[in-house]
């Protein structure tokens, strides 16, 4: 008798000490990606490895169709869809010299694969649309290629690379464009291009002013804006690029969140790039440029602004991250 009461003594000491011990479920909290650097797409699983990867060079914009296939961008003007088993680029269109563009500077930085019969594509076949820098127009194409709804932007400093970065259908007939060079986010509408809702993104976001500084790095500083999603509260949440932040925008343009460059611990915002809400609210954002020992991912509870999860694999992807997808959150707004 008396020793079975050691015995469970004993393994009530080892239980505690292993609850004492335990990882907290905020820290365990993994995703499994799609993202590009160093000259490879790769996908990495929710114990960060590798599971999948091929030589690419730069990207913008990515996507994962529901089939599996990836479709991203190939230099500066053309998407590709990559079979990732055969790791063989299956459809492309070239914005260099389709529709009107040869001989034209053109640039692509956004794209979005339309879902069938959903709310950004009622007519239920397959499209893709595509933000054209340089042309200064949104297009949406076929299978085929062809152009089956044009849009045309307003841009008030015109570069073929700094015309836009991200830019997404937000209903039928509305696109949200974030002009990089104009420091600007536009909603449009399709087909006119009248321009809905605007907002200039602020040279000062949490109590930081000053002159604009070149360059990609957390020491840089402007409004070159990366990213911005409209979220169900109606409310535009928005990268600010080289304003080292996030902000969220009511429809009456006051900001009503914000976090900023060296607000969550041991963690410095740099170069802020994409967006994405995850089915339990939380956000995860792109981190791009901010160097060794600094996360190119960060998921955080808004409300609380607590870090749940990050991503820092500097070493195998480098320091020009732009954009990633997860994979692990089906539904998510990005």
């Amino acid at each position: 008798m008396r020793r079975h009461l050691e015995i469970h003594r004993f393994l009530t000491v080892v239980a505690a000490s292993v609850a004492m011990c335990a990882i907290p479920e905020a820290a365990t909290a993994q995703h499994r990606l799609i993202t590009q650097g160093n000259g490879t797409l790769a996908i990495v699983d929710a114990q960060a490895e590798v599971e999948w990867e091929m030589p690419w060079g730069g990207i913008h914009d990515i996507h994962v169709l529901k089939n599996g296939h990836i479709m991203v961008q190939q230099g500066s003007r053309k998407v590709v869809e990559i079979d990732p088993n055969t790791k063989q680029v299956v459809w492309s269109y070239d914005s260099r010299v389709k529709n009107g563009n040869q001989g034209r500077a053109v640039e692509v930085h956004a794209f979005q694969p339309l879902p069938p019969r959903s709310a950004t594509n009622p007519t239920g076949d397959w499209r893709l649309m595509i933000a054209e820098s340089g042309p200064a127009r949104i297009i949406e194409v076929d299978r085929a290629g062809t152009i089956r709804a044009t849009t045309p932007m307003t841009v008030k400093k015109p570069h073929p690379h700094m015309d836009t970065r991200l830019a997404r259908k937000i209903g039928k007939n509305r696109y949200l464009v974030c002009h990089e060079g104009d420091g600007a986010v536009r909603e449009y509408a399709q087909g006119t291009g009248e321009v809905i809702w605007d907002y200039d993104v602020p040279m000062k976001v949490g109590g930081r002013a000053g002159d604009a500084k070149e360059g990609h790095g957390p020491d840089a500083f402007g409004n070159k804006c990366f990213g911005a999603l409209r979220l169900a509260n109606g409310n535009t949440l928005i990268a600010t690029g080289n304003g080292h932040s996030v902000i969220e925008v009511d429809p009456a343009k006051k900001i009503v969140w914000s976090l900023t460059q060296n607000e969550l611990p041991d963690i410095r915002l740099a170069w802020v790039t994409t967006l994405e809400v995850l089915p339990n609210g939380h956000y995860v954002i792109g981190n791009c440029h901010a160097g060794p020992g600094q996360p190119l991912l960060i998921e955080l509870d808004p409300k609380t602004k607590k870090v749940a999860w990050t991503f820092d694999q500097f070493e195998r992807f480098g320091n020009s991250v732009p954009n990633s997808q997860i994979l692990d959150a089906p539904g998510a707004n990005r």
